[in-house]
C-alpha cells in the first residue's frame, strides 16, 4: 500500500490556530475594556434575530474559564485539521462550522447559545472519526492521541451539567462524523500499489516453489507470439 497526499508542515499550522484563538480573546477584551455584553449575539434557538449567533456565537466566551477551556483543544485540533487535511481544512471550518450552529439553533433549548465549543467538538469528532474510518496508520495514531487528550469531552454532549451547551456540543460532534464521511478521500488515504512483475518473479510458480523452466516457457510464449 502506498500513502497519497504527502504530509508538509508549513506555518499556516500553527498561524492560522493563533490567529483563530487571539481574535476570541480579542472579543473578549473588547467587552471587558468597554464594558459590553455580546451574548445577545449569541445562538437564539427558533428566533429570526437568534440565526446572526450562527455565525457570531464561536467568538463570544462568558469568561476567562470558558476562554481558556476552549482556546487549548481549539489551538491542537485545528493545528491537527491543517496538518492532516490541508484540502479541505477550510470546508470543514466554514461549513461544517455554519452548520454546526445551524442545527443548534435547531435543535437547542431557548436561550443563548455562546462559545467556540462547537467547533471544538466538530474537529474532535471529525479528527478522530477520519482515522478511524480510512485505517491509516498516522491518523489512527492522531486519533488515539485526540482521545487520549479529549476523550472526556463525549461525555458533555449530554445535558449533565448546568448551564452547558450540550446541544452545541451534540451538533459539533454530529457534523464532524458526518464531514468525516464526506471527506473520507481526502487528506492522507491508502491506495493500491501497481507492481511489475519482473524475471526474478517468474522463476516461481504459483505456488512459490523455485522453478527456472517456468521463466524459460515464458520467454518462448512471448517470442511465439511475436512470431505470428
Amino acid at each position: 500500500m502506498k500513502t497519497s497526499n504527502q504530509l508538509k508542515y508549513t506555518k499556516d499550522v500553527v498561524f492560522i490556530p493563533l490567529l483563530f484563538i487571539f481574535i476570541i480573546w480579542f472579543v473578549y477584551w473588547v467587552e471587558i475594556r468597554f464594558e459590553l455584553n455580546f451574548t445577545k449575539a449569541g445562538i437564539f434557538p427558533r428566533s429570526l434575530s437568534g440565526l446572526k449567533g450562527v455565525f457570531l456565537s464561536p467568538f463570544i466566551h462568558s469568561n476567562t474559564n470558558h476562554l481558556f477551556n476552549n482556546s487549548v483543544p481549539l489551538f491542537v485540533l485545528l493545528a491537527f485539521l491543517i496538518y492532516f487535511y490541508r484540502s479541505v481544512y477550510l470546508k470543514v471550518l466554514l461549513f461544517g462550522g455554519v452548520l454546526s450552529g445551524f442545527l443548534t439553533w435547531i435543535i437547542a433549548r431557548e436561550a443563548y447559545h455562546i462559545g467556540a465549543s462547537g467547533i471544538v467538538y466538530l474537529l474532535f469528532s471529525f479528527v478522530f472519526f477520519s482515522g478511524i474510518i480510512k485505517k491509516q496508520f498516522q491518523l489512527v495514531a492522531v486519533s488515539l492521541i485526540v482521545i487520549f487528550l479529549y476523550g472526556s469531552m463525549v461525555w458533555y454532549v449530554f445535558p449533565i451539567k448546568e448551564g452547558v451547551s450540550w446541544e452545541g456540543h451534540l451538533s459539533g460532534f454530529l457534523v464532524g462524523l458526518l464531514f468525516s464521511f464526506v471527506f473520507k478521500q481526502k487528506g492522507i488515504v491508502k491506495e493500491d500499489y501497481e507492481y511489475r512483475q519482473t524475471e526474478f518473479d517468474l522463476l516461481f510458480d504459483e505456488e512459490g516453489n523455485f522453478n527456472p523452466q517456468k521463466l524459460e516457457e515464458e520467454k518462448e510464449f512471448v517470442n511465439g507470439e511475436g512470431d505470428d
